[in-house]
């Protein structure tokens, strides 16, 4: 999906223009910082589908009241190792960090952590909260309901599933090793960027219910089904994510579920769960790190099948991508640029070509 017309940002100017704008739609400054580090981080590290390309959206529902711009995070302590934290309908990526921060403290007391949140809304990339465990020496595994359903169970036509997004996230020698998946084909994320660019989707993400057939128009993807990845083991991984993120938390999950894309107004009572286990209640950090490096190393060096030219592994394309963005820019379309610059008029804040 590359294109030379494509403008190269920096991610500073990106990280100020994200933070003006929610602060401009009601944000506090600190939060607005916050989010902002968050979506531009998503930005950097290849999340094209999080980052200031959900701007526009985020600040509709600010406006709208659909997120909560001062929100009380309360969190509840339920057991030594488990607590379930209560977002106020505030913006996903403040209630997450929030609930990963005591999930890392609470790893640190006991051992082990496993939090559970609701009332919140959409936190960008799931690979944010489970790098930040590693980051801290700790393995994590975040996953959540997403905030839409675009996926039938196994041989259904019903849209009852969302793309329930899983993330593991553990440290090594080189920084953290992140697995970011959805549960789907595809990340609903990645069919709202070819739709703004007018791009065809391959055919085998999205089937017609009625005759299944493909749909490869994804400004029609509202007509179809979106397949899970690995068939009926993506549907079963999806459903039960949503049962431990949703109905464990007295969150949204099935037919409850609010689609944010369609709805700026209604509270989407999120669900997410992050589990943190600190590394060094079973090894000691530092021989965990060698040991994950050895055995990348030997993943990386093993025998390759024909036509493959390297063995990639969890997080090689994110931290390649990081450096790439960070030294070249992150790459927007034109018609994301063209809808940023409107967003800045309206808002009476600079242009990023400005920044």
């Amino acid at each position: 999906m590359a294109d030379e017309n494509f403008a190269h940002i920096p991610a500073r100017a990106i990280r100020s223009m994200i933070a003006d704008c929610l602060a401009a739609a009601g944000l506090l400054g600190d939060d607005a910082a916050r989010c902002a580090t968050l979506m531009t981080e998503a930005d950097l590290t290849g999340a094209d589908g999080h980052g200031i390309f959900r701007l526009a959206q985020y600040v509709r529902r600010l406006k709208a009241k659909g997120f909560n711009a001062r929100p009380n995070i309360t969190v509840t302590r339920t057991a030594p190792a488990t607590a379930l934290v209560d977002g106020d309908n505030g913006m996903g990526h403040l209630v997450m960090t929030r609930a990963t921060e005591e999930a890392i403290a609470m790893a640190r007391e006991n051992g082990v952590a496993w939090v559970g949140v609701r009332r919140s809304n959409h936190a960008g990339p799931a690979g944010l909260y489970a790098e930040m465990a590693a980051t801290a020496g700790m393995a994590g595994v975040y996953a959540a309901v997403a905030n839409a359903n675009h996926m039938a169970t196994w041989g259904g036509t019903e849209l009852l599933l969302g793309t329930n997004p899983l993330a593991i996230g553990v440290p090594s020698g080189s920084g953290p090793i992140v697995l970011d998946m959805a549960t789907s084909i595809v990340a609903y994320g990645t069919v709202k960027k070819y739709a703004l660019r007018d791009l065809a989707m391959p055919e085998g993400w999205f089937v017609n219910p009625s005759t299944g057939e493909a749909i490869t128009d994804p400004k029609r993807s509202h007509e179809g089904v979106l397949l899970p990845m690995g068939e009926y083991k993506g549907s079963g991984l999806a459903l039960m994510l949503g049962l431990l993120g949703g109905v464990l938390n007295g969150a949204a999950f099935g037919r409850d579920v609010v689609d944010f894309n369609a709805d700026d107004s209604s509270e989407t009572n999120t669900g997410h769960f992050i589990i943190v286990a600190d590394v060094a209640r079973f090894i000691p950090p530092a021989a965990f790190k060698s040991e994950v490096d050895r055995h990348v190393n030997d993943f990386k060096q093993s025998k390759r099948l024909p036509g493959v030219g390297e063995i990639r592994l969890p997080g090689d394309r994110r931290r390649e991508c990081r450096a790439e963005r960070e030294r070249d820019g992150v790459p927007l379309a034109p018609a994301l640029m063209a809808q940023l610059d409107k967003l800045a008029a309206e808002l009476k804040v600079s242009r990023l070509q400005k920044r």
